[in-house]
C-alpha cells in the first residue's frame, strides 16, 4: 500500500500569509516538506514560517501573483535553489469582499460590479495559476514528476446569485485544471482540484457575518487532502477534485478516496449525459 509521505518535496503555496493557503503551507512543512510559502503580503508570510515547528525548511517569498515577472521568477528561484519543483498549489486569491464588506447580507448584482475590480480579481484568481503553472509545467516534465493543485470553490458557489465575478473565475479554474490535466497525461504531472467543501473558517467570511462560524469548515481540513496530492502515493491521479471535509486522515487511502474525489470539472456534460446525471465515481453537489 503506498504510503501519504511528502517529506523532502520542494513545494510553492501561494496565498501562504492567510486562511487556507497558509494552513497548507504549515501542513505540508510540518509533514517533511521544503516549502516556499508566497504571498502579496510578505510580513503575513514571515509570521508563517514563525508559527510553524517544520521538520522539513519553510521559505517565505514575497510574490503579486499578477506579475508575470514574478511568477516566473519565482519558479526559477525555486528550481536554483532546491533544483526542482515538485508541487505548486496555487491558493492565492479574492472574493467578494472587494466589492461589498455586506456581501452575504447586501447581495452584490454583476450590474453594479466595478469593471476594474472585476479585472483585479480575474488576474489574481485565474491569470496568477497560469503564469505559475505555466513557468512551473516545463520543470516539472522534465523532471518525470510533478503535482498541481487548484483551489477552486463547491459547484454552487460557482452559479450562486450575487457572486460575480468570483464564482466565475473558480469556474474557470475548475475548466482549467481539467484540460491541463488532459496537455500533462504522459508526463507524470498530475493537475487536481483542492476545496473546502463549504464556506472556510477565514478572513474571506467577515467576523461580523451572520453566520455561526463553528460550522465553517476549518482551514486545517486542507492538509490531509494535500499530503496526499503532493506524495507519490497520488501517482496516475489526474483530473480529479477533493473535497477536504470528507477526507479523514485515520481512514485507508481507498476510503478517503471514495468519500472525497470526483472528476475535476463537468465531465457528465461533456460526454453527453443528461445536465446534472453523476459519473462512474463521481460525488455530485459538492
Amino acid at each position: 500500500m503506498p504510503t501519504i509521505d511528502p517529506t523532502g518535496k520542494v513545494c510553492l503555496v501561494t496565498g501562504a500569509g492567510a486562511g487556507l493557503g497558509r494552513a497548507m503551507a504549515m501542513g505540508l512543512a510540518q509533514a517533511g516538506a521544503n516549502v516556499i510559502g508566497a504571498d502579496i503580503d510578505e510580513a503575513a508570510a514571515k509570521k508563517t514560517v514563525s508559527e510553524t515547528k517544520a521538520t522539513g525548511k519553510f521559505y517565505p517569498h514575497r510574490l503579486d501573483v499578477t506579475d508575470r515577472a514574478q511568477c516566473e521568477d519565482a519558479i526559477a528561484q525555486t528550481v536554483k535553489a532546491f533544483g526542482r519543483i515538485d508541487v505548486l498549489v496555487n491558493c492565492a486569491g479574492l472574493n467578494m469582499l472587494i466589492f461589498s464588506k455586506d456581501f452575504l447580507t447586501d447581495l452584490v448584482r454583476f450590474w453594479t460590479v466595478d469593471p476594474d475590480k472585476w479585472q483585479l480579481l480575474y488576474n489574481v484568481n485565474v491569470r496568477g495559476p497560469f503564469l505559475l503553472v505555466r513557468a512551473a509545467a516545463p520543470h516539472m516534465i522534465e523532471q518525470k514528476w510533478g503535482r498541481i493543485v487548484n483551489v477552486t470553490t463547491s459547484y454552487s458557489t460557482m452559479m450562486r446569485e450575487g457572486n460575480t465575478p468570483y464564482g466565475q473565475a473558480k469556474a474557470a479554474m475548475e475548466a482549467g485544471t481539467a484540460g491541463w490535466a488532459e496537455d500533462l497525461a504522459g508526463t507524470g504531472v498530475t493537475c487536481n482540484v483542492l476545496i473546502p467543501g463549504g464556506a472556510a473558517d477565514t478572513a474571506m467570511i467577515p467576523q461580523d457575518a451572520p453566520v455561526d462560524r463553528n460550522k465553517l469548515v476549518k482551514p486545517d481540513a486542507m492538509i490531509g487532502p494535500l499530503k496526499f496530492l503532493a506524495s507519490s502515493a497520488s501517482d496516475g491521479i489526474t483530473a480529479q477534485r477533493f473535497v477536504a471535509r470528507y477526507w479523514d486522515e485515520a481512514a485507508s487511502i481507498e476510503a478517503n478516496l471514495k468519500a472525497s474525489m470526483a472528476p475535476a470539472a463537468w465531465p457528465d456534460l461533456a460526454a453527453g449525459a443528461s445536465p446534472g446525471a453523476p459519473v462512474k465515481g463521481s460525488v455530485v453537489n459538492r
